[in-house]
């Protein structure tokens, strides 16, 4: 056991954790009405709570089990069997590597959450997400991280598919998830009404970002340069994907909003997310300038062009940067285009596939969709008998 390693990883589990709990949860939960604010949080806590679980039970070992299979890691690990305080996993101890890709299995289903606040059921997203990680998200995070098929060594030779941080095995996956449920429930009855705490989207943007040094730093798995250079580079991508999503929103409509700056923030994190740890701080300038054009153009194509109610554009945020950082590698000669072009096609077509499956069982089980009047006098109290903010004090 490497010592230092160990303790920047507790470090970067933490910051992980901090991203959802209570970063992203802020973040979405600004974003929406006043009176569906509390159903936001409930859901970032909820599945916070139910895949720490899942994944200690089943999760880790279908994604990181001994199993030969290139497909998934198999039973070995169920409920952590044969792991203890002195079991290593690499130089660290294998209980923290287990806990910090927990908190990575915790803010994939969650970033879900932004397509279908303030219309959806909460049994639905409860079943639905415990289901998706185990069955989508686990098998996809051994196909690249696990040493399963897409790793070096497999369908793609030695050079597998290139993805340090999650751009396909967190974003690509969360964002077509995000987008098949939102065109499954179809839109808000009010679409009109904005966000009721831009400052809220801002606290919990700034706290996603500082999180981030933790999701890509600490994805080099040890305290050292590649550490040092992912966080620098995660930086500098956030930076300017924030301004020139600003930039671009004043030339288009004559205003920068505060949310659309920090909305920027976030597509040049999802971005870099894949290449943080093959490139360099000029690349990262590329990536970050890119990415705040090019999510931008996105949410106005998937929200005017489309007509998809992805209420607070996953796809167009995460999904789009994961799918374009993940392209950057090839581009700047980190990785092979055969490897990053067909794992994005092979992971993408799989959790289609699986999550409409997912979609058609689990609303034959229990409602997908709240009823006309808890989507009108909002998912707060309907759905969970409290009020955010008590108007008549």
């Amino acid at each position: 056991m490497n010592g230092a390693d160990t303790a920047w990883i507790i470090v970067a589990t933490a910051l992980v954790l901090f991203m959802t709990l209570p970063g992203l949860a802020l973040f979405y939960g600004g974003l929406v009405r006043a009176r569906n604010v509390l159903s936001v949080f409930m859901h970032c806590y909820a599945i916070a709570c139910l895949m720490s679980l899942l994944w200690f039970v089943f999760g880790y070992s279908i994604a990181f089990g001994s199993g030969e299979s290139g497909f998934w890691g198999g039973t070995d690990k169920f409920f952590l069997a044969g792991v203890d305080a002195a079991t290593l996993s690499g130089n660290l101890p294998e209980v923290l590597f287990f806990a910090f890709q927990m908190t990575f299995a915790i803010i994939t289903p969650a970033l879900i959450v932004g397509a279908y606040v303030e219309r959806v059921g909460f049994g639905f997203v409860l079943l639905f997400s415990a289901l998706w990680m185990l069955l989508c998200y686990a098998p996809v995070v051994h196909w690249i991280w696990g040493g399963g098929m897409l790793a070096d060594g497999g369908i793609f030779g030695e050079t597998g598919v290139k993805d340090f941080a999650g751009g396909i095995v967190v974003h690509e996956t969360a964002g077509l998830a995000a987008i098949l449920i939102a065109v499954f429930l179809g839109p808000r009855r009010n679409q009109t009404t904005p966000p009721h705490n831009p400052g809220f989207v801002m606290i919990g943007a700034a706290m996603l970002w500082v999180g981030w040094f933790g999701f890509n730093g600490g994805s080099q798995l040890a305290a050292d340069g590649g550490a040092a250079m992912a966080i620098t580079v995660t930086h500098i991508s956030a930076a300017t994907a924030s301004l020139t999503w600003a930039l671009w929103e004043k030339i288009k409509f004559g205003k920068a909003s505060l949310v659309g700056m920090v909305t920027g923030t976030i597509a040049g994190l999802a971005s870099i997310t894949p290449a943080s740890g093959f490139v360099g701080p000029v690349e990262a300038l590329i990536i970050g300038a890119v990415a705040g054009v090019l999510c931008q153009e996105a949410v106005n194509l998937v929200r005017n062009t489309l007509k998809i109610d992805d209420t607070l554009d996953v796809f167009a945020v995460h999904g789009v940067g994961g799918i374009f950082g993940t392209i950057m590698i090839a581009v700047f000669g980190a990785g092979s285009w055969a490897a990053q072009l067909g794992g994005l096609a092979i992971v993408g077509v799989f959790t289609i596939v699986m999550t409409v499956v997912l979609i058609f069982v689990v609303k034959a089980i229990t409602p997908l969709r709240v009823d006309a009047e808890t989507e009108t006098n909002g998912l707060d109290l309907s759905a969970h008998g409290e009020r955010a903010y008590d108007m008549s004090s």
